[in-house]
């Protein structure tokens, strides 16, 4: 159950917009960055991935092209676009926090999702999941879209695509944080949807988390990793520096 301040209707009702506003080509960058990581840093040969918080399976398009995937993620209408992307990969429901699939992985990625960790209780469970899925020396990788220092109060982002059957839509999004002093943050999202003669605008409105950006590879190695802070440019279109953290299981 959501509240009028997390609504989360992208993973509902306006999933089906996700592919045209954010294909899964767009993700290419993203994902060959992280498969790099994973072989770089994993000890021993990577094979086996949990990608926990799997959405509509972009990155695993890519990914399982370099291992065999198993994707995690909690929207029933995600893992739908997902199954249809990706037949050959796996996909089961589950909460990131919580889940307990009994098997062992040798990399385990959390990417965008992370952002809905709302307090480091919630972003210390994920990092637990993702230690308890994985065999020693295997690795886990994710980033912080934003973090303490680097958000930028009222930003707005608008982009303009057009699906496969002529719908065009455009993405409006818009980043508020109402009291600094704790660890969320509020995002709103416009949806102006044109498909044929027919006009219609949807509004969305979430909860993200927001943290110290030391505080990641500080709860990674409290829950046991060898963590590190690395920073990666490769993937980002604007040219920014992504916070991007580093587990390795002992």
């Amino acid at each position: 159950m959501t509240s009028s301040r997390d609504r989360r209707r992208l993973y509902g009702d306006l999933a089906w917009t996700w592919p045209i506003i954010s294909p899964p080509e767009h993700y290419v960058g993203e994902s060959e960055t992280f498969a790099g990581l994973v072989r770089a840093h994993g000890r021993g040969e990577m094979k086996t991935l949990l990608n926990l918080g799997s959405g509509g399976g972009h990155n695993d398009w890519t990914l399982k092209h370099h291992f065999t995937v198993t994707g995690i993620d909690r929207s029933p209408d995600m893992q739908g676009l997902a199954k249809r992307l990706n037949p050959e990969v796996e996909y089961r429901a589950g909460d990131m926090r919580d889940i307990r699939l009994g098997r062992l992985f040798d990399a385990a990625v959390c990417f965008d999702s992370i952002d809905y960790m709302l307090d480091e209780s919630d972003l210390t469970a994920a990092f637990t999941t993702a230690y308890e899925h994985l065999r020693p020396g295997g690795v886990f990788l994710t980033y912080a879209e934003v973090t303490r220092e680097r958000f930028i109060e009222g930003r707005v982002r608008a982009t303009w695509q057009v699906g496969d059957d002529g719908a065009e839509i455009i993405f409006v999004e818009h980043d508020h944080d109402p009291d600094p002093t704790d660890t969320t943050i509020e995002l709103g999202y416009i949806y102006l949807i044109r498909q044929g003669n027919l006009f219609r605008i949807e509004a969305d409105h979430h909860l993200g988390g927001i943290f110290p950006e030391a505080r990641w590879p500080e709860l990674l190695e409290a829950v046991g990793f060898e963590a590190q802070a690395l920073q990666v440019t490769d993937w980002d279109e604007t040219g920014e520096e992504i916070p991007t953290f580093l587990g390795v299981r002992p």
